[in-house]
């Protein structure tokens, strides 16, 4: 069942300002009994020129998501889109060009080659392409990451908050389209990692950049436009203007375990008590949600549940079946988190 976030693509063609977007997304990995769904029928779209965090436990399929949105991994089912190009079907060698030419990249390991100097590294991907880097921008992109007195450095003599920003210089340098995080604070210290997650956030404040960034920390997503939240490879929340606070409490949420019955106000309304289908049902009533039937699976765990309350909210026909509303409340965050295995 296909899972989907507000700005979600919509028809069979690009555009719709998005500088990525997916549409009913699966990536699976094995076969048969052994088979582990990575992605289950995800529907998502990233605006241009902002900061997208993508947040989950350990093998929520993040990391997966990320992969296929950048097309360093093939689907199982679904279609992508990199602006107004699909992606999907392309051969090795137009994914390995449209990457090079389209998609910055940085990772947790910082992955810059030890005989070259920080310029010769920041360079690398446009010089193996045969292409002239804008000097003027890359000017621009070195005096944001202020690197201009390590450009004659080798990483060897770097700290390492110093060679992940030659690491994040380097994504920006062609001036991508779309720039891919994949935990890119998980080897710092504190204090460098919070200068890179100023440094992406200035990237797309003062450069006009896009960028994408998987995490599990909320200190990081804080530093984010909107967060996205997966488990088990569907998108069952999101947030827009994140802070620390708030996406800790979100989480806290989904790994909650079942609490008391009790009347709670009508999701998404702030008052009165809630009167929607009961969770599967699709008919009846109730003033209080029912107790849990069991222990709430941790995220970890496997489910087959409803899918999450997104799309336009317009009343009582617009909420999917467990009665949730868009965007969900933390009264909709709780009883997903009961009702979802």
């Amino acid at each position: 069942m296909s899972t989907s976030v507000a700005d979600t693509a919509k028809g069979a063609t690009g555009g719709h300002g998005a500088a990525a977007r997916a549409v009913s997304l699966v990536k699976t990995y094995g076969m048969g009994e052994t088979q582990v769904v990575a992605l289950d029928g995800v529907d998502v779209s990233i605006g241009r020129g902002r900061f997208t965090a993508v947040m989950g436990p350990s093998g929520s399929g993040k990391s997966t998501l990320m992969h296929c949105l950048a097309g360093l991994d093939t689907v199982s089912a679904g279609r992508v889109w990199l602006g107004e190009r699909e992606i999907t079907g392309l051969s090795d060698r137009q994914l390995t060009r449209l990457r090079r030419d389209h998609v910055g990249f940085m990772f947790q390991s910082f992955n810059l080659l030890p005989t070259l100097t920080a310029e010769e590294n920041i360079t690398l991907p446009m010089d193996i392409a045969g292409r002239k880097p804008d000097r003027e921008w890359l000017r621009e992109v070195i005096s944001t990451l202020r690197l201009g007195d390590r450009l004659r450095h080798r990483p060897s003599q770097l700290s390492g908050g110093q060679q992940q920003r030659v690491a994040c210089a380097r994504a920006l340098a062609a001036r991508p389209d779309l720039v891919f995080a994949d935990e890119p604070t998980g080897n710092l210290d504190s204090r460098s990692g919070l200068e890179v997650l100023q440094f992406l956030r200035e990237a797309v404040d003062g450069l006009g950049q896009t960028v994408v960034m998987v995490t599990h920390d909320p200190n990081a997503a804080a530093h984010a436009d909107r967060a996205l939240y997966l488990a088990d490879g569907r998108i069952v929340d999101e947030m827009a203007q994140p802070t620390a606070e708030s996406v800790l409490e979100r989480m806290q949420i989904f790994a909650a375990g079942p609490q008391p019955a009790q009347s709670l106000p009508d999701p998404g309304h702030g008052t009165g008590t809630y009167s929607g289908p009961g969770p599967g049902s699709g008919s009846g009533s109730t003033t209080e949600p029912p107790t849990a039937p069991g222990p709430a699976p941790s995220p970890d765990t496997p489910r087959n549940g409803d899918p999450p309350c997104y799309g336009p909210r317009s009343g009582a026909s617009s909420r999917t079946r467990d009665g949730c509303c868009s965007p969900p409340s933390p009264w909709c965050s709780r009883w997903r988190s009961w009702w979802a295995a």
